[in-house]
């Protein structure tokens, strides 16, 4: 079985992280975010990946290349101009002659593609997608399922007194090949408001799979913050759940002064020295970050590449990659990026 994901968003919503990077490689304790989303695929028995891109495509095939390095084979395919989901999808028609899955590139899931499989061969469907419930629906695409888990319509981003139902469109589906004859090819489409109705009204079925498990669109910054403190509070099974014997990971050639305080869930990477009565609690540090003395990270993110100036305070903060923080520095609820040290409320 083959893997299709769909990264061809401008993660406009998620500025100013993905101002550098696409929105799939944002990191995900400190690995990008479709990294470890591919990796974990392969306790599925999942290896032949298809990234379809648009938005900096050179960006992930400069850092995966063909993928055998995570014992993975990638292939790519790059729109030369955005044609929706469902456009994105016909695009790469050529890579699969047999069932397969899809996956938006910006979520982060605990789905048993095993057992969705088994479901969708049981409801002998073209398509199955994966839903998640949620209490406010309105900026997702809404589906009405009927009692036999189909598909009955869809509703884009519906407003309040539309909505009918609280299943989501958690952008995890899989597909048979024949859904392909009915996309148009070089043509933008969208799959929630064009191709899933089309099947629905040419009689074909659409099987809805509640799988219950965790679910998180990182769209914005206050969701990328929301998924590093679910993974640090164990939520799921989220990449083997770091935190569940040991609440301090720590990466290679990491210099700690035995006087600097860490507590809570902390993610240390490679290359980081840590300086005297610094004190890091519920927080993410990325590679190659010095942290100097007298400072406080608290729970925060910090990319690569990163220098804490002496006695700063970082509180709620995403620092970006090649940032330096001056000393005495006080942040909160901020996004510092590299770029003259720019600060951006959260």
């Amino acid at each position: 079985m083959k893997a299709l994901f769909l990264a061809g968003g401008n993660g406009t919503r998620l500025h100013p992280l993905t101002e550098s990077v696409p929105k799939p490689m944002v990191p995900i304790m400190n690995k990008p975010l479709i990294e470890r989303t591919m990796v974990d695929l392969k306790k599925f028995g999942i290896t032949d990946i298809v990234i379809s891109n648009c938005y900096k495509p050179y960006y992930m095939k400069k850092y995966f290349g063909d993928g055998k390095k995570l014992g993975l084979n990638i292939q790519y395919v790059v729109e030369d101009y955005p044609l929706g989901t469902g456009g994105a999808i016909k695009n790469t028609e050529s890579h699969f002659d047999d069932t397969f899955v899809i996956f938006n590139s910006d979520i982060l899931f605990d789905v048993d593609i095993k057992k969705m499989l088994d479901f969708h061969k049981s409801r002998h469907a073209l398509i199955t997608i994966a839903v998640t419930e949620v209490e406010d629906p309105t900026v997702y695409g809404v589906i009405d399922v009927d009692q036999m888990d189909y598909a009955v319509s869809f509703k884009e981003k519906p407003k309040l007194e539309d909505v009918s139902s609280n299943f989501i469109n958690a952008g995890i589906y899989i597909f048979e090949p024949e859904v392909f004859r009915q996309i148009p090819a070089e043509t933008v489409v969208s799959l929630e408001r064009e191709v899933f109705p089309k099947i629905l009204d040419n009689g074909g079925k659409i099987a809805v799979y509640k799988n219950g498990g965790y679910w998180m669109d990182i769209g914005t910054p206050e969701k990328y913050m929301q998924a590093h403190k679910d993974i640090m509070n164990k939520k799921g099974t989220l990449f083997n759940s770091y935190f569940n014997k040991r609440n301090v990971i720590i990466g290679e050639n990491v210099s700690i002064h035995p006087k600097a305080v860490i507590e809570g869930s902390v993610f240390i990477g490679d290359n980081v020295k840590i300086g005297a009565n610094v004190y890091i609690s519920n927080s993410v540090i990325g590679n190659n970050v010095t942290i100097n003395p007298e400072c406080k990270v608290i729970d925060s993110i910090l990319w690569d590449d990163v220098n804490i100036g002496r006695d700063a305070k970082l509180y709620s903060t995403i620092v970006l990659s090649g940032s330096n923080i001056a000393r005495n520095s006080v942040f909160s609820k901020t996004i510092i990026t590299s770029k003259e040290n720019q600060s951006i409320a959260i």
